[in-house]
């Protein structure tokens, strides 16, 4: 007598369909993610941060030392380069935030008294004018409102216990998440990978290392190269003597997170800065010169270095990937977009090479194919 029964025979030969169940998953997640998008944002900063330090704690290990102590080790790293940023950069770039605020009327007066004379006598549109502002009522109205808003979610916060006490978990959350994630990375892929239908698993294996190519290229490429040009831009202005070099070098180099943008922003403002400080052409120059050396170290030596050839974004998908996580998930969706948008860029180039193998791209051809083969047997 057979220890296997019929039924059991004939369900091992039913197939599975995989994609439904796929797609059903994915599906729950992005609902979940959704859903539980308020309460994310610790995760993410955590789970962002531990894929930041991965490789540098994978050194670590590589060299002889524990898993543990290389976290150890990046976590006082990146605490260092905070604490240096909020004790010696914050208060700089707040003196010149302020400084700036000053100065909109002078730009103000500037546009409508100069630029757009300038620019009608020399086109077609006339009669436009900038209207007259009171500038001194407008700021201290706009920063009185400021000032209330900020006291009401203070007091709001700090008014209630609850309040304060998830804000201050929130904020502890982060380091705690990022700690374990850089600790366990490994493991916690390996099981996700483990997790994959075994005829699957090589296939998406291969898709995550190109994956991890693309959102490095931009999380930890291009992150570096957005802080090294904001620090260069930032002291080559300084040392032309602009006052808001800060200021205007952190802006250049957000903005180099879409290539050639920070290099625009930054030389446009910059040389508005230069100009309405010293009304002179000689440090326009000196700004040039600062935006063309930071261009050339680009382009030879940051991205080659850091980025090198692996794949990218296109810049007006890192645009719209930027804009529809903001739209879709406010700031959690920012954070993530890059990562996603490098994912789905991955799966989607593998989609279009198994359709363009597939019968439906071939019967197509053929089709084509034999309907040009009629088309020219009848003009014969």
């Amino acid at each position: 007598m057979s220890d296997s029964s019929p039924d059991l025979e004939v369900k091992a030969e039913i197939p599975v369909n995989r994609w439904p169940l796929v797609f059903a998953v994915f599906a729950a997640l992005a609902v979940l993610f959704y859903l539980l998008e308020p309460i994310l944002l610790p995760f993410v900063l955590g789970a962002l941060t531990g894929y930041l330090g991965d490789p540098l704690v994978d050194r670590v290990e590589e060299r002889g030392g524990s898993r543990t102590f290389g976290v150890i080790l990046v976590f006082l790293f990146f605490t260092t380069l905070s604490l240096v940023a909020l004790f010696f950069a914050v208060p700089v770039l707040l003196q010149q935030l302020d400084g700036l605020i000053g100065r909109v009327p002078v730009v103000y007066a500037w546009l409508r008294d100069v630029a757009v004379p300038w620019l009608q006598s020399r086109t077609l549109v006339t009669g436009a004018s900038l209207p007259q502002i009171d500038w001194s009522a407008q700021l201290l109205e706009n920063w009185q409102s400021l000032g209330k808003v900020t006291a009401s979610t203070i007091s709001r916060i700090t008014g209630s216990g609850l309040g304060l006490l998830l804000g201050m978990a929130n904020i502890a959350l982060v380091p705690v998440v990022a700690f374990y994630l850089m600790r366990d990375w490994d493991d916690i892929a390996e099981r996700i990978l483990h997790l994959m239908p075994k005829a699957w698993q090589t296939g998406t294996q291969q898709m995550v290392r190109e994956a991890d190519e693309v959102v490095g290229a931009f999380l930890r490429g291009q992150f570096v190269v957005m802080c090294a040009l904001g620090a260069l831009y930032a002291t080559g202005l300084y040392l032309a003597g602009i006052e808001l070099a800060l200021l205007l070098g952190l802006v250049a180099g957000l903005a180099s997170i879409v290539p050639y943008l920070g290099f625009i922003v930054g030389i446009t403002a910059s040389l508005i800065a230069a100009w309405l400080q010293f009304h002179e052409p000689l440090p326009l120059l000196y700004v040039a010169v600062v935006f063309g050396v930071g261009q050339l170290i680009e382009s030879m030596v940051l991205t080659p270095v850091l980025v090198g050839d692996r794949i990218g974004l296109h810049p007006v998908m890192v645009i719209f990937a930027l804009m529809a996580g903001g739209q879709l998930a406010g700031f959690v969706g920012v954070v993530v977009a890059l990562p996603v948008a490098a994912v789905i860029k991955v799966f989607a180039s593998h989609a279009l090479v198994h359709y363009r193998n597939s019968a439906l791209y071939t019967d197509l051809d053929q089709d084509s194919d034999g309907d040009r083969g009629g088309e020219s047997h009848r003009d014969a």
